[in-house]
């Protein structure tokens, strides 16, 4: 298919709301969604109005569509990431103490320089750079004082962790050569290094869906993680899930948070989200019909 050039005209406030009604969408209180229009945008909300079309190519709306169920899609999924975020927080903070407390006690404090111990070179030094390069401009106090007091050109890993993206600190473990150390990172969390390594770049990714305010609730990961085979934690049962979708990417969340905080409340949490948007398909957020019953999104006893 040969390209065209975009034609589309820019409409205003008014003419998107005439857009849309033409198009069969009800719209109970046009000074609220017009509102939202500015605030939000028609091309963000147009994501959530999307599963309401009955003829998605000549975008005509469902007979019972209205503009507030999109934007109570909207209000769900912005719920929903900003709960997400806080559980990828507490994670990534105990990965990042977990992975220098065992490299250090085993090849010491600057154990992150040391190309010895990883895999590719190349990458390594990309790596490296990275980290030279969110050290340099850090702002960080205890930066500050590192660089008045030590001749060292690089902190140990303990400080140069907390300045390190969670996506160089990821490729730093991808990296790693096979060995105990890297098991016992992986094992930590109850998982085998080889799918640990697939989940530390599916939070890399999910953190920066959440970070942008795209959405989550029904989207098509362009990552796959890989699923345990032998789990030493309540895993899922149900097989058959695509590795794709939010419902494996809340599985996972929920699985290292039984290591990261056993007594977290986030499956009752999000369990009361769903109840407080009752109208949002479980199914499009990849949900198989029975999945309460999984061991994994049970109470603990």
């Amino acid at each position: 298919m040969s390209k065209v050039p975009y034609i589309k005209p820019v409409l205003s406030y008014t003419d998107q709301l005439n857009q849309l009604k033409q198009r069969g969408l009800l719209i109970e209180d046009e000074a609220k969604a017009n509102h939202l229009l500015e605030v939000i945008s028609y091309y963000r909300l147009s994501g959530y109005w999307y599963p309401l079309l009955a003829d998605k190519k000549n975008h005509k709306f469902k007979l019972d569509a209205t503009f507030n169920t999109a934007f109570k899609l909207y209000c769900f999924d912005r719920e929903l990431r900003q709960m997400v975020l806080a559980e990828l927080e507490k994670i990534e903070v105990a990965i990042r103490a977990k992975m220098t407390h065992v490299l250090s006690q085993k090849h010491g404090a600057f154990w992150f320089k040391d190309s010895q111990l990883f895999s590719d070179p190349l990458k390594h030094a990309n790596a490296l750079s990275k980290i030279g390069e969110e050290f340099n401009r850090s702002d960080e106090d205890f930066i500050k004082a590192f660089k008045i007091k030590y001749s060292d050109p690089w902190p140990p890993s303990w400080m140069t962790s907390e300045i390190t993206s969670f996506g160089s600190l990821s490729m730093l473990y991808k990296n790693l050569k096979p060995g105990k150390e890297k098991r016992d990172i992986a094992h930590y969390f109850g998982l085998p290094d080889s799918v640990f390594e697939t989940w530390l770049h599916s939070i890399v990714y999910l953190r920066n869906v959440c970070a942008h305010h795209t959405r989550l609730w029904n989207r098509a990961m362009s990552i796959r993680p890989q699923a345990p085979r032998s789990p030493r934690k309540p895993w899922l049962n149900n097989t058959n899930v695509s590795n794709n979708r939010t419902y494996f990417i809340l599985s996972m969340i929920n699985y290292l948070l039984k290591t990261v905080n056993p007594k977290n409340t986030f499956r009752t949490r999000f369990k009361n989200l769903l109840g407080k948007y009752p109208n949002v398909d479980y199914k499009a957020i990849g949900f198989p019909k029975n999945w309460e019953q999984e061991p994994l999104w049970q109470q603990p006893n």
